[in-house]
């Protein structure tokens, strides 16, 4: 039994598409390639982790369409909160043992009409308790010689979510859209614009994430303390969830220090009452010809969910046990409240020769909770180490 749907930090992939373009220029020569990628997230204090397996391989048909087949499989073990708070003021919060493995894999299919790359993907990955397929469908449009790119894209996600307290698989399913603009300024300089917007509709409650109820109880007669009854209940999100984003981005390369650098900026609000700010930093130094040094720092701060709390004892309600649509919601989940989080970390990035590129980093993730109620003990540290290998022919 998994207690909750787990998921890494978010991952940069600006910063993996500004290496790409500082390593090597646009070619139009046809390129295979194979790649494979290891991770290990490990939590302190022997709660989650997490080693993952990524495959991906990479066969272009002609100048004009390109095709990626990727694969992964995740084995994740250790403890995490169940969404009880301390027994005791001050102390750890209680933790659930859990185990389990994610297989999943993805498609896409890239085609170039002239001014216009349109790419298909489908997605599909299974845990224990949640199944999920995804599509996507992207087009890059040149304008201006070329120096002018306009982005446009959709996404959804059909998920089957498995509840122990009610049918056993729940539907949840996702829309999402994206429009760009990625202008270059210079040869040296690039600065991207992005603004999304999404909906997600169905069972958006983690099944196993618990919140406490005491209730006082009385005897008739009695003079002695007071006696509380503690109880658990299932949370209870909202069955509709709309997000917006915006995203800035400047890409400069500095020739005398032979280095680029990527700066980006992401803005999320959502109708949970979330809003949220992502702030990336990376350099890419590059050392001879066939090295690169990437030290990066991302930090990362949200407010609460407008129904996020630790417990239930100060409320005007005894939750039915059962998801209540009409309400009222209620989470403990302490990736609901609001915190801070900074990721930093270097990575090494090696071209052997010119068919073979290796790949290492370190990064350290850091959470803190910002609202002096919820446990500090709740909120993880981890430590994240990448190594990955590339063959191109």
């Amino acid at each position: 039994m998994r207690l909750m749907r787990y998921q890494f930090p978010s991952v940069n992939i600006g910063l993996l598409v500004g290496a790409w373009f500082f390593l090597q220029a646009r070619s139009g020569r046809a390129e295979d390639a194979i790649s494979y990628k290891y991770v290990d997230y490990r939590e302190s204090g022997d709660r989650m982790t997490v080693e993952s397996h990524y495959g991906l391989i990479e066969k272009d048909f002609g100048p004009d369409m390109h095709l990626k087949l990727q694969g992964v499989i995740d084995a994740i073990a250790g403890a995490t909160p169940t969404g009880a708070p301390p027994a005791t003021p001050g102390g750890n919060v209680p933790l659930f043992q859990t185990t389990d493995r994610r297989k999943g894999w993805s498609g896409d299919l890239a085609r170039q009409f002239s001014r216009v790359n349109v790419d298909a993907g489908y997605a599909y990955s299974r845990e224990s308790d949640y199944v999920s397929n995804g599509w996507s469908l992207n087009t890059l449009t040149d304008f201006n010689q070329k120096n002018t790119t306009l982005l446009l894209g959709a996404a959804g996600t059909d998920d089957d979510v498995k509840v122990i307290f009610q049918t056993p698989w729940a539907k949840k399913r996702g829309r999402d859209f994206i429009a760009g603009v990625t202008q270059l300024l210079s040869p040296v300089t690039s600065v991207t614009f992005n603004i999304g917007w999404g909906r997600a509709t169905g069972f958006l409650s983690d099944p196993y994430r618990l919140i406490e109820q005491n209730t006082l109880v009385t005897f008739e007669g009695s003079n002695g303390p007071p006696v509380f009854l503690e109880q658990f209940y299932n949370e209870n999100r909202p069955a509709t969830r709309e997000h917006t984003t915006f995203y800035a981005a400047i890409n400069h390369s500095v020739a005398g220090l032979n280095g680029a650098i990527e700066a980006s900026y992401r803005f999320f609000r959502d109708t949970f009452g979330t809003d949220a700010h992502t702030v990336d930093l990376a350099w890419f130094q590059k050392i001879g010809e066939r090295f690169v040094l990437r030290p990066g720092f991302r930090f990362y701060d949200q407010s609460a969910a407008n129904f996020y709390q630790v417990d239930l004892d100060n409320a005007p309600f005894t939750p039915s046990g059962r998801p209540a649509p009409a309400g009222p919601f209620f989470s403990s989940d302490y990736r609901l409240s609001a915190f801070r989080s900074y990721n930093y970390g270097l990575k090494a990035i090696w071209t052997i020769a010119a068919a073979w590129r290796v790949d290492a980093a370190i990064e350290r993730y850091e959470m803190h909770g910002r609202d002096n109620v919820t446990s500090r003990s709740v909120y993880p540290t981890a430590t994240i180490v990448t190594a990955g290998l590339r063959f191109s022919w």
